[in-house]
């Protein structure tokens, strides 16, 4: 059977390390609240020369390194952003051109936090229809653009970064294939308001700031996560107890505590790296995957499940094994 086995990860971020005591000389808050309440720590920033893809090169850079391909083998790019370097073209033409691979399949798609379990489920099916052969996935953002940095309740939460990933179109058969082996994705638009941007070129015609509740978000986000890990098992006819690893997306804390009790997965198998980045949106997936990849966490063989909730509110999850 065709099927989209990764082959490379790699991952980048601003140079400005922006830990919470940094913060705190800005905002109305302390790295203790902050702490307690999201585990956050640090986040990075991006400088006025530093974009969406600029880092979504370097990311993509890194991730054709791992692989060990040439960058004109690449025939689709798929960059899951909402902060891209212009309303258009799409930014993933942008680093097209930067990677030299040109003339092939490139485009960006928008689910926010989702973006990149989005382009996942994109680029998998585009590769085992035949319409590609080889994909670059990336999830870039630099949210500190959309931040409103008076309200202490959201800026705080959020950071800049970009991570990617190359999936190749394979024939994997046996008992243990390779390759992404179910992909689940969902979105309600009813809960517009609950996590937004109060701007937009056909309505108010600025850029707008991030707009939040919290605790909504935290409830339904529990909710959606644990259904639709558990729709992804039942399509692959397997058990929470056989998954390795599960890589979240890093929004905050409580939220990956309280994903990882509903579904009865011990804590030492969650990847964690919110405290490091804070929320990156569409980029935290793929550096939390890249981080756990690199450090020797996740091995070749392992069964892994990406999952992610964000604005729309969209959410989805994907299980692969490595």
């Amino acid at each position: 059977m065709l099927r989209s086995v990764l082959i490379g990860t790699g991952s980048a971020l601003p140079r400005r390390a922006v830990p919470n005591a940094e913060l705190a000389e800005k905002v109305d808050t302390n790295d203790e609240w902050i702490a307690e309440r999201t585990g956050i720590r640090n986040r990075y920033i991006a400088d006025d020369d530093e974009t969406t893809s600029s880092l979504a090169t370097a990311a993509a850079l890194k991730a054709i390194e791992a692989a060990g391909i040439e960058a004109a083998t690449i025939d689709l790019i798929v960059l899951a952003t909402a902060t891209p370097d212009q309303t258009f073209p799409a930014s993933a033409t942008i680093v097209q051109n930067a990677l030299g691979c040109n003339g092939c399949i490139a485009f960006d798609i928008s689910a926010v936090c989702s973006g990149f379990l989005y382009g996942i489920g994109v680029a998998d099916s585009m590769l085992r229809s035949g319409a590609a052969k080889r994909a670059l996935v990336i999830g870039a953002e630099t949210f500190s653009r959309i931040l409103d940095w008076e309200d202490r309740a959201t800026c705080v939460l959020f950071g800049d970064g970009a991570g990617a990933v190359v999936l190749d179109a394979r024939d994997e058969s046996g008992d243990a294939p390779r390759g992404i082996l179910a992909t689940r994705l969902h979105a309600d638009g009813a809960h517009n308001q609950l996590l937004y941007v109060d701007g937009g070129p056909s309505t108010t015609g600025t850029v707008g700031h991030l707009r939040m509740k919290g605790r909504e978000v935290f409830r339904h986000a529990v909710v959606n996560l644990a259904t639709v890990l558990n729709e992804v098992m039942a399509e692959t006819g397997l058990e929470i107890s056989d998954i390795d690893w599960l890589v979240p997306h890093q929004a905050n804390a409580r939220i990956l505590d309280a994903t990882a009790k509903k579904l009865g997965m011990p804590a030492e198998k969650v990847i964690v790296t919110v405290d490091q980045h804070a929320n990156t949106s569409a980029a935290s997936v793929p550096l939390a995957l890249d981080a756990a990849i690199t450090d020797g966490r996740i091995k070749p063989g392992d069964l892994v499940m990406l999952e992610a909730m964000g604005g729309g509110f969209a959410w989805g999850a994907s299980l692969l094994r490595i």
